[in-house]
C-alpha cells in the first residue's frame, strides 16, 4: 500500500466536518467578487491552525500559507493549491434539505465543495507540517463564474507574494463521472471563452412592403446559419471551436420592419490559433453576408477566459500520485478538453501545474442514465467523494514538496 494512502484514511475523519461547511456556504450562497459570508465561513473553518492569512484590495478572496516544519523548509518549494467559493445567478430544483435559501442563487458548479475540500486539506497538512519541506499556499478564490477572480487576485500581488509558487493544482467535481476517481489530461483541458455581439442595420418600413425598406432580420438569420457552416469549413476539426447563437432580438410589432436586429452568443476554443481564426470568421462573415444584402454589420467580440493549459510533466506527476492513492484504476485519462472555461487558466499561465476533474456522481447513478451535470439547476454530488479530494489535494502538496 502506498505512503499516501494514510491521507485518505485521515480525509475520511475529516469528512464530516468538509460537509458541514459544504452545506452552509451551500445553503446562503453568494455570487461574484465579494463573499463576506463565504469568507467569514472559511476563516472559521480554519480556525485551530497556525497559517498566515492575506487579502487583496479588489476581492474577498484569501491566500493562506502553511509553512512546514521540516529542516530546510524556509529554503524549500512552494506549492498552490485553489478553490473557487462563488455561485451561479439561478434557481436551485434539488429538494435538499440545506437548498439555497436565497431565491435565483445555487451552488450548480460544486464551488461549495471545492473550498469545503481546501479547507479540510488544511487541516490535513497541518497535521504533517513537520513533515513539510516547503510551503503550501491555499487559494480561497471568488468570482470565478465570469469576474476573473483569478486574474484580480494575482493583481493584487496575492499569488507572486514571498514565496513564490513553483507549481500550481486544483481540483473541480465532476458530477458524471464515477464517484472518487480523477480524471486529467496533458494540454488543453478546457476552452477559452468569449462573447460576441453582430448588430445588423437596415432600413425600417412596413412589413406589408419589405421592397420600400431593407430588412435586418433575414440578414440576421442567414449570418447565423453562415456561422455555423465557417465552423465546419474553416476550422481544424482536431483543434475544435465551438459558436452558438444563443440569443436574436428584433422588432416591436408584427406589422413593422424594424431597422435593427441584433444577434449574440459564445464562442469557445482550445488553442489561441482556433481562437483567432474564429474571431476573424465571424467578423468576415457577418460583415460580407450584411453588405451582400445592403446591410450594415457592427460585431463585437469580448475577450473571456483563455484556454486552460495543464502542463505535460505536471500531469505526469499528479496522474501518479493519483495512481499511489486511489489505485490505476480510479485514475481515468480524458481522450478531449471539456468546453467549458476556467479563471485558473490565469494561474496556469504563470507557472506550471493542472487542474483535474474529481468524479462526485450520485448514488444510484451508473453513468448511462441522466446525471444532472454542472450549471443545472438539479445538481447534485456525492459528498462522500468530498474525502478524495481532500486526501488528493494533501498527497499532491506533500510529494511535490517532497521532490
Amino acid at each position: 500500500m502506498s505512503e499516501l494512502h494514510r491521507f485518505l484514511d485521515e480525509a475520511r475523519e475529516l469528512l464530516p466536518a468538509a460537509v458541514a461547511l459544504r452545506r452552509r456556504i451551500h445553503a446562503k450562497p453568494e455570487l461574484g467578487l465579494n463573499l463576506p459570508l463565504t469568507t467569514a465561513a472559511v476563516l472559521d473553518a480554519l480556525q485551530g491552525c497556525a497559517v498566515e492569512i492575506a487579502r487583496g484590495k479588489s476581492t474577498s478572496g484569501l491566500v493562506v500559507s502553511l509553512s512546514g516544519t521540516r529542516p530546510g523548509a524556509q529554503s524549500g518549494r512552494t506549492i498552490l493549491l485553489r478553490g473557487d467559493m462563488d455561485a451561479l445567478p439561478m434557481p436551485e430544483e434539488t429538494g435538499l434539505d440545506f437548498a439555497s435559501e436565497i431565491s435565483g442563487r445555487m451552488h450548480a458548479c460544486g464551488h461549495d465543495a471545492h473550498t469545503s475540500m481546501l479547507v479540510q486539506a488544511v487541516h490535513l497538512l497541518h497535521r504533517h507540517r513537520d513533515e513539510l519541506a516547503g510551503t503550501v499556499k491555499f487559494m480561497f478564490q471568488p468570482g470565478e463564474e465570469g469576474y476573473g477572480g483569478a486574474r484580480l487576485m494575482i493583481n493584487d500581488g496575492l499569488i507572486d507574494a514571498d514565496p513564490k509558487p513553483d507549481a500550481a493544482f486544483a481540483l473541480h467535481i465532476h458530477p458524471v463521472v464515477k464517484a472518487g476517481a480523477i480524471m486529467g489530461r496533458p494540454g488543453p483541458i478546457l476552452a477559452s471563452a468569449d462573447t460576441w455581439t453582430i448588430r445588423v442595420k437596415g432600413r425600417g418600413g412596413h412589413a406589408s412592403m419589405p421592397h420600400h425598406a431593407i430588412d435586418p432580420v433575414p440578414v440576421a438569420f442567414e449570418i447565423g446559419l453562415a456561422l455555423n457552416a465557417m465552423v465546419t469549413r474553416r476550422i481544424d476539426v482536431f483543434d475544435p471551436v465551438v459558436v452558438t447563437c444563443a440569443k436574436v432580438s428584433a422588432g416591436t410589432a408584427n406589422n413593422v420592419i424594424p431597422e435593427v436586429a441584433e444577434m449574440s452568443g459564445t464562442m469557445r476554443a482550445t488553442s489561441e490559433e482556433a481562437r483567432e481564426l474564429a474571431h476573424d470568421g465571424i467578423r468576415r462573415v457577418a460583415t460580407n453576408i450584411a453588405a451582400a444584402h445592403l446591410c450594415e454589420a457592427e460585431v463585437k467580440i469580448n475577450r473571456g477566459y483563455p484556454v486552460t493549459v495543464n502542463d505535460a510533466g505536471f500531469v505526469d506527476f499528479a496522474r501518479g500520485v493519483a495512481s499511489d492513492l486511489l489505485g490505476a484504476d480510479n485514475y481515468i485519462d480524458s481522450p478531449a478538453p471539456l468546453m467549458g472555461a476556467e479563471d485558473f487558466s490565469y494561474v496556469l499561465q504563470r507557472m506550471p501545474g493542472c487542474m483535474m476533474f474529481l468524479g462526485v456522481m450520485p448514488e444510484g447513478h451508473d453513468g448511462h442514465d441522466h446525471v444532472a451535470p454542472c450549471h443545472s439547476n438539479r445538481m447534485m454530488l456525492n459528498e462522500e467523494s468530498m474525502a478524495v479530494g481532500i486526501a488528493m489535494h494533501a498527497a499532491i502538496a506533500h510529494r511535490f514538496l517532497a521532490q
